[in-house]
């Protein structure tokens, strides 16, 4: 079986209209797999606008139990179009407990995996630790019929010790579905913030030798922008593809998963580890 894979990013632009996000997310999964796409990305949180704005108990009614509505949609979807599919819901677990989940369909609809998101985020407008509880997935690496996904979230983003430990379960592609945008009265700082992502998604692509997928929304939502910029990075840092900033995208490339042993013996980061050396990390700060 050949080591290439195509890997479909679904870049929107989401309203206040649920169907309607939902259906554009089906477009675009439809798109994508017309593309020639076999392993498919949607944005955190598809389904609507960005949730987190501000603290509004009336949002937690759009959260739904996993299975439900719409990863039954999803799962519906992935089997249609015969590709796997990772999709980010707001996720309700019990009474009272919610979650930043990311689920992975197998291409024949059933589901392969769940990921909660472990880093949850709470900043102006970024409102994540009033609406979700913390993962207790851990970092995994999902098997699918043609790559091992590691499903992570946003905020997971700026964590290099999340990137390590999901590549370390034997993840191929770091698939991450993303909500981060520009906020009013910031805009000295949109494009050191816009860089600062992207360099952390490219270093976590060389250290760890793997590709690295990040999937943004795009459009405004109240005083936010959300900057699109949905990117692939091979495992030596080069980018495979990269979406614009202000528009809606379902985009599709190729990975060669051959580049992942290529890479990891010309820089042998791995190796060279000193774990006997690490204990540290499991401190909140050094001595």
């Amino acid at each position: 079986m050949s080591r290439i894979v195509r890997v479909g990013l679904v870049q929107s632009a989401c309203t206040p209209l649920r169907e309607q996000n939902i259906e554009q997310a089906i477009r675009g999964i439809a798109e994508a797999a017309r593309l020639g796409a076999e392993v498919i990305c949607l944005q955190e949180l598809f389904a609507g606008e960005y949730p987190c704005q501000s603290e509004n108990h009336s949002k937690f009614e759009e959260a739904e139990g996993i299975p439900g509505p719409l990863t039954n949609r999803l799962s519906a979807a992935a089997k249609q179009h015969a590709v796997v599919l990772v999709g980010s819901v707001f996720e309700r677990r019990a009474a009272g407990l919610f979650h930043n989940t990311a689920v992975v369909f197998e291409a024949d609809g059933t589901c392969a995996g769940t990921y909660r998101k472990m880093h949850v985020p709470d900043d102006p407008h970024y409102y994540e630790k009033f609406y979700f509880s913390p993962g207790d997935t851990g970092f995994l690496s999902i098997p699918t019929r043609r790559v091992n996904i590691g499903p992570l979230i946003c905020w997971d983003q700026w964590y290099p010790e999340a990137a390590r430990l999901t590549a370390m379960a034997g993840a191929e592609i770091l698939f991450y579905p993303t909500a981060i945008g520009w906020l009013d009265g910031e805009e000295n700082l949109h494009q050191a913030q816009y860089e600062s992502w992207n360099t952390m998604l490219r270093s976590h692509a060389i250290a760890n030798g793997v590709f690295v997928v990040a999937v943004n929304r795009t459009g405004r939502e109240g005083p936010l922008v959300f900057w699109g910029g949905s990117v692939v990075y091979a495992p030596n840092g080069e980018v495979i593809l990269m979406t614009p900033h202000d528009s809606p995208q379902t985009l599709v490339c190729e990975c060669d998963l051959e580049q992942i042993e290529w890479s990891r013996t010309r820089w042998p980061f791995f190796r060279d580890r000193r774990i006997d050396a690490y204990g540290d990390l499991l401190k909140r700060w050094g001595e």
